[in-house]
């Protein structure tokens, strides 16, 4: 998938630079498969895990706005079994036959559109405020400011955890 990215986005890749963001909708292998393709990772913050459960990616090209999503062709594996008659076995025959068939047999793409505001997603490298109530460190421009106090999602609401103890460091 990152490799047809590059394709369709006319982008040499695995990229050095970060011209390339991606948004990848499941975690696990994937993942890797994508960061090794791309040179797109979290580290670099290049790289958006979605975890939506599904094998696809929405690719971005940064300087254009232009974006793509990829997902496996959803004949994809009856299609495996012509590239590679004879696999001894049907997992065999998807293994050999992804290697060799053609991008558009193998993939679905569309055009799409972002919903949420990548430069905001990007944000400030750098920025760091501490949240008024727990004083934990906020980077990225992630703090929320409510009555006048500078928050970390958690405790504005919108963290994925809740402290179930007095807040004590262990």
């Amino acid at each position: 998938m990152g490799q047809y990215a590059g394709n369709l986005l006319c982008l040499e890749l695995p990229q050095q630079d970060k011209r390339l963001y991606t948004f990848v909708e499941t975690d696990g292998c994937f993942v890797d498969g994508v960061t090794v393709a791309t040179g797109c990772s979290v580290g670099h913050r290049t790289l958006r895990v979605m975890d939506l459960g599904k094998v696809a990616a929405t690719f971005v090209d940064t300087q254009t706005g232009k974006a793509v999503r990829i997902w496996p062709h959803a004949q994809c594996r009856a299609r495996a079994e012509r590239y590679a008659p004879a696999a001894p076995n049907r997992w065999r025959a998807q293994l050999e036959a992804y290697q060799v068939m053609p991008a558009e047999e193998l993939l679905s793409t569309c055009h799409v559109e972002l919903l949420i505001d990548l430069k905001a997603l990007i944000a400030m490298p750098g920025g760091r405020v501490n949240c008024s109530k727990c004083g934990e460190e906020v980077l990225n421009q992630r703090e929320v400011i409510r009555d006048g106090h500078l928050l970390c999602l958690d405790c504005a609401g919108s963290g994925y955890v809740r402290r179930t103890d007095a807040g004590q460091a262990m």
